[in-house]
């Protein structure tokens, strides 16, 4: 019996180069935890974001990987017998040691059962996307029939909240990229409503898409200017949700931008929705997946061992899709 696992942990908070492969103990089970073996992680801004020190509240050493997909080897009981495939989102990779290894412990409440129709790598991409494309579009009372707006098509949140929007019947689900040949590849897998911001302004984009209505929900997880941008293609009593930063923690907001319309401001952290909220929402997304009416995009797996060259890929090669480690 296997008593190490592989694993990739941060030994400081420094960037790529503090990232190293190391031989843990494997987990063992213990109240309420589920032994899950991992055979792929998600790769996400926030372990870039760990890894590069600007995170609060986390200590290393860190073995990275926010959410993963895998197989339960035991602890998962009735609701998750041994051999059931699996994926999960927490705490894991930043509050405690995450997916990038070969075993995690997962607290039962984390676990959602994999649909049949979905590989590990597309499953091990699903969780923090599109939980936190739902629990946005809940919070901002999305129902059918709303315009949305989504910047960034070809990244995580970008791409899931344009998907659930359209698949739950938003009159447009609207994303933007900054590249042209993205906005082609945009098209081409089926998102028609997607402004190329080399050519035209985000808010014009928008405007012109609703035939001048504009947004009545904007889920933003890039922040920086392409916040600022937004705030000015919301509609009457809209509002924008702010929960990423990718591009920059800091905008410049026009307050007429939201006065005029009466719009308003708003943010999300997952990490402190409780239960029922996460638990709504896969009850939303389980269905979808299953009807593949919403389909993970996976640009590139790695392998683990080249973890860093994967956070590396997703940052600076910025691809059209998610980035997988598979184990």
């Amino acid at each position: 019996m296997k008593t190490n696992m592989r694993a990739m942990r941060a030994e400081q908070f420094s960037g790529y180069e503090a990232l190293k492969l190391v031989e843990l103990p494997k987990p063992v089970v213990s109240d309420g935890r589920v032994l899950v073996r991992i055979t792929a992680a998600g790769v996400t801004p926030l372990d870039h974001t760990i890894l590069s020190g600007q995170f609060h509240n986390v200590k290393a050493p860190l073995v990275l990987g926010n959410e993963g997909a895998g197989v339960v080897e035991e602890g998962g009981g009735a609701d998750f017998p041994a051999g059931s495939r699996v994926m999960f989102w927490g705490a894991y990779g930043a509050f405690e040691d995450g997916a990038y290894s070969e075993w995690v412990a997962v607290r039962k409440e984390d676990l959602c059962l994999i649909p049949g129709n979905v590989d590990d790598a597309g499953a091990a991409s699903i969780p923090v996307a599109y939980l936190t494309a739902q629990v946005a579009l809940t919070r901002a009372g999305f129902r059918a029939g709303k315009t949305v707006l989504a910047p960034a098509i070809g990244g995580s949140v970008g791409n899931a909240v344009t998907q659930l929007a359209r698949a739950l019947g938003a009159k447009n689900a609207i994303s933007s990229t900054t590249n042209h040949a993205k906005a082609e590849q945009a098209k081409a897998l089926g998102f028609n409503e997607v402004i190329d911001t080399s050519l035209e302004k985000l808010s014009d984009g928008v405007r012109r898409v609703t035939d001048g209505y504009g947004a009545d929900i904007v889920v933003d997880g890039i922040g920086g200017e392409v916040l600022s941008e937004a705030l000015k293609a919301l509609a009457l009593g809209g509002s924008l949700t702010t929960l990423g930063y990718s591009a920059s923690r800091e905008a410049t907001i026009d307050v007429t931008d939201l006065i005029v319309p009466q719009a308003s401001i708003r943010s999300l952290n997952m990490f402190l929705q409780p239960q029922a909220t996460v638990a709504d929402a896969w009850n939303v997304i389980v269905p979808l997946l299953q009807s593949g009416a919403i389909k993970p995009i996976v640009a590139k797996t790695f392998p683990l061992v080249e973890a860093a060259e994967a956070l590396r890929y997703l940052v600076e090669g910025r691809p059209f899709g998610r980035v997988v480690l598979t184990i």
